[in-house]
Formats: C-alpha cells, sequence, structure tokens
C-alpha cells in the first residue's frame, strides 16, 4: 500500500460520532486551501461533480482545487453533518470567500460522500449557490485556515 493509499479514519461503517469527526476532519482539510493536501482524502479513482465541473482522480482534484482557491480568496469554510449510513455521508456547508473585484460571497451548498473501505471518499456530489454578501454580512471571522473551535458552527450562526 502506498503512502496515499494509507487508510484515513474514521472508517465506515459510521456512527454519529465518527461520521461528525470525518466531516470536521474534511472542513479542516479544505480550509487549509492546500489541493495536494486535501486531494490525499479522495481515492486515486475519486468521481465528482461539483457545480457543472466532474473531476476525475486525484489529479484532476489538484487542478481543481488549485483554480478554485485562485478565484476564491480569502476562503472560509464551515461543514456540519446532516445524515450518515454505512459508508455515506450527508453534508451541509456554508463558505465566504472575496473575489478579484472586492465582491464578498457566501455559498451555501450540500454534499453527498461515499468512502472506501479505507475511509477514502470514492463519490462526492456537491450542489452549491453563491449569494453576493456586503464585507458588513460577513460571519466567519477567524484568521485563515482551521476553525477555531469556539467559532459557531452553521446552526449556532443561523444559517
Amino acid at each position: 500500500m502506498s503512502t496515499q493509499d494509507q487508510a484515513r479514519p474514521p472508517l465506515p461503517p459510521f456512527t454519529h460520532d465518527t461520521a461528525t469527526i470525518k466531516v470536521r476532519l474534511a472542513e479542516d482539510a479544505w480550509n487549509s486551501r492546500d489541493p495536494q493536501r486535501v486531494s490525499l482524502a479522495y481515492s486515486e479513482d475519486s468521481q465528482w461533480r461539483n457545480r457543472s465541473e466532474f473531476p476525475r482522480g486525484r489529479a484532476e482534484i489538484v487542478d481543481f482545487l488549485t483554480r478554485k482557491w485562485a478565484k476564491e480568496v480569502e476562503y472560509r469554510l464551515i461543514k456540519e453533518l446532516w445524515a450518515f449510513s454505512g459508508n455515506r455521508i450527508a453534508v451541509r456547508f456554508a463558505y465566504e470567500w472575496l473575489d478579484h473585484n472586492g465582491q464578498w460571497y457566501r455559498s451555501y451548498g450540500n454534499e453527498n460522500w461515499e468512502f472506501d473501505e479505507l475511509g477514502l471518499m470514492q463519490l462526492r456530489y456537491a450542489s452549491i449557490n453563491d449569494l453576493a454578501i456586503s464585507a458588513e454580512q460577513r460571519l466567519f471571522h477567524w484568521p485563515q485556515g482551521r476553525r477555531p473551535d469556539d467559532h459557531p458552527g452553521l446552526s449556532e450562526l443561523g444559517l
């Protein structure tokens, strides 16, 4: 087994606690804005649907995330567990970002995830909507990187 194919606990089948941990680990990785790091949570042949793009495999995932974070500056994400069963997890999320014209956005969405026996995500289906917001409407105010443990989640923020 190569380093890139090592198990990524928690492993399925998920419990409420392990699904919650898996969601937070995904949030933390995405908030790193490191495409290579993020890609290692996905199987080598992972299939995505993200808006109108359909990346396949880690190389395409890295390319996709590199483009994404070049466009979505000041990116901050919160994910929340919605449901789980066996090797599947559903999450809802919101993230805030700034474009190169100085316009802030809050993007809302849902993701459906399916994991292999190593805990690598093999399927990721995301539906996302963007809302232009003013700087005063922003709710995600931590330094870029991991969301602090004491920062409210989506439910606490009323999102």
